[in-house]
């Protein structure tokens, strides 16, 4: 059937994309791969799109990445050999602000825990339909994008943290919380809502860049890490609450920092003269 689906995609019968989708817009990504089938429909489908790509068959240095200029890479572990894993390390880490998607084989869900912990952005099984690799680097693409945007415009201060965008990292007095990549993307977007209530599924939506499908707990999962990270290094402060069956509110609040208040405000002294108004006062509260 997935073949049929491939020659019909080849032949020219694309799925519908409704006109003015975001992320569409022009990008540059590189393919890191050696399926010549699977190759030959997506190169064609890009080109469509009009997609600035290169498709390479092996790993290339990552100053030659970095050389590329690229919005986002396509990894297939198969095509990198036993050194797989630590080269996708190398571009998720050296690389803060590149999209990187993997599109390999078959795999165990330790495999692709592992991929996306290092700081993958993305994680597709091949057989794939290449409309849906494409949608998975838009999305990435979207964020990349939306992070870079927001990095004009200065760290976002909250409570003790301060929020580099521009760097993908949290700081407390100036030293760093070491967020993974999509820590610190969950962590942006729950401050950016300025005290809203964000739903699961809409932050599943916005970080991991697709529906959240049924019974999915990633985002509790993330939101329950990133909290203990915030709570370790700026103990004394909250910074998540939970609304149970909804989702999650970022606003940072001081713990006991009433009675904190109330113990370092020195006792007013009120001298004989002022007894009677102090008395009057007490007498007729104000409403």
């Amino acid at each position: 059937m997935l073949r049929r689906m491939m020659e019909r995609f080849s032949a020219g019968a694309e799925l519908e994309r409704p006109a003015g989708v975001a992320g569409t817009a022009r990008s540059r990504i590189a393919v890191i791969d050696t399926d010549s089938g699977f190759l030959q429909v997506l190169t064609k489908r890009l080109e469509r799109l009009g997609w600035e790509h290169r498709v390479l068959a092996s790993a290339v240095p990552i100053e030659t990445v970095i050389a590329m200029r690229l919005s986002a890479v396509v990894v297939d572990l198969g095509a990198l050999g036993p050194h797989g894993w630590e080269y996708l390390e190398k571009l998720s880490v050296g690389l803060p602000g590149l999209g990187v998607v993997v599109c390999t084989g078959q795999s165990t869900v330790a495999q692709r825990v592992r991929g996306l912990r290092m700081g993958a952005d993305d994680w597709l099984t091949k057989p794939c339909h290449p409309e849906e690799l494409i949608a998975r680097v838009e999305a990435v693409v979207r964020r990349r994008r939306r992070t870079e945007a927001q990095a004009s415009g200065g760290p976002v201060v909250a409570g003790e943290i301060a929020i580099r965008s521009d760097r993908f990292q949290a700081f407390v007095a100036g030293v760093s919380i070491d967020l993974t990549r999509r820590e610190f993307e969950l962590i942006e977007l729950l401050a950016s809502a300025e005290g809203r209530v964000l739903e699961r599924e809409e932050i599943y939506q916005r970080v991991w860049g697709y529906a959240m499908a049924r019974g999915d707990r990633s985002v509790d999962v993330f939101v329950r890490k990133l909290r203990q990270k915030l709570e370790k290094a700026s103990p004394g402060w909250r910074y998540i609450h939970t609304h149970f069956g909804v989702g999650y509110r970022f606003a940072p609040e001081a713990d006991d920092l009433d009675g904190a208040a109330l113990t370092e405000v020195p006792a007013l002294e009120v001298s004989p003269a002022d007894s009677s108004l102090r008395q009057g006062s007490e007498a007729a509260p104000v409403a």
